[in-house]
């Protein structure tokens, strides 16, 4: 298992070089030039070539990209042009409040999509089923920026349970954790419903159940465990798919994480804030995928054999 984990944390290294050369070109495929859009037209020539020293423009390409790389080992990803603070403290502020609220989503899509796909499968052609897929098409139809607000309508501003935005104790991300997971709930419904329909009719699933075992047995202990597989794979890149529809949903719920923070320095043309939050989301989005392959190895021991 440990060869295993080092081949694959040997895989992941090309792939988080290749994120960071696409973070650094952002900037210099940028139509026009970024210095003055992030100042305005009425920047001064002045003020273009000191904000332009500041981010190292000045100098030739590969100069600019070994100092990127450079830095970039030692946790520095410059200063914010409006805070004058290091962009990677400003970043791991807000950091902690993204994961929460991913981690909260993951678990909410998991606590319905497992329990409902593994029942919809069990059942298939049953009420049930018919139940489990309307709820995984209207999970896929509604959209973060349509489902948020609606949630808040409902739950803070109707029946006043819920606070309908802010940071703080586990009523405020009840709302939030419940908008980004149940798209995602939908989805591995489904998928969890079609991979148990797959593994149940296996041969191995027959003959446990000629033995005499128990059908909970069965059912969660050997085909519950293969069918999970290929939810996993999905899963791990769903993730990442989280903490890109963060963005929407941190702002809808004034959600202090890493996604509102980006949208901020966007209006605030903040260009080196904007590249640290691209970089961080996407280097959290590789360690999700090395993640699940190491997970991989522990649900099926011929993964990692072969």
């Amino acid at each position: 298992m440990i060869r295993y984990i080092i081949n694959r944390l040997l895989l992941t290294i090309p792939v988080v070089i290749a994120v960071s050369v696409l973070v650094f070109l952002f900037i210099h495929l940028i139509p026009g030039d970024p210095v003055e859009m992030m100042l305005g037209e009425t920047a001064t020539i002045a003020n273009v070539e000191e904000i332009r020293h500041m981010l190292g423009l000045d100098k030739p390409l590969g100069i600019q990209f070994l100092d990127f790389m450079k830095n970039l080992l030692k946790g520095d990803l410059g200063k914010s042009i409006v805070s004058r603070r290091p962009v990677m403290q400003i970043v791991l502020e807000r950091y902690p409040a993204t994961i929460k609220l991913t981690v909260a989503s993951a678990i909410v899509a998991l606590i319905i999509s497992i329990p409902l796909g593994t029942l919809a499968a069990v059942k298939h052609y049953s009420w049930i089923d018919n139940l489990s897929m309307i709820f995984a098409l209207l999970g896929v139809s509604m959209p973060n920026f349509w489902l948020g607000p609606l949630l808040i309508i409902l739950f803070s501003l109707t029946l006043g349970w819920l606070p309908p935005s802010g940071y703080g104790g586990f009523k405020y991300i009840i709302l939030p954790a419940i908008t980004l997971g149940t798209a995602m709930s939908a989805s591995l419904t489904r998928l969890v419903r079609s991979s148990m329909l797959e593994v149940l009719d296996q041969e191995y699933i027959k003959t446990a159940r000629a033995k005499g075992l128990r059908e909970r047995l069965v059912i969660y202990r050997h085909a519950l465990r293969n069918a999970l597989i290929p939810v996993i794979t999905v899963f791990g890149m769903q993730i990442g798919s989280l903490l890109s529809g963060a963005l929407i949903t941190e702002t809808i719920f004034s959600w202090p994480g890493v996604g509102r923070l980006f949208i901020e320095s966007i209006f605030r043309r903040d260009f080196p804030l904007v590249q640290g939050c691209v970089l961080i989301i996407a280097l959290t989005y590789v360690f999700v995928n090395f993640i699940v392959d190491i997970t991989y190895g522990f649900i099926n021991p011929k993964i990692r054999y072969e």
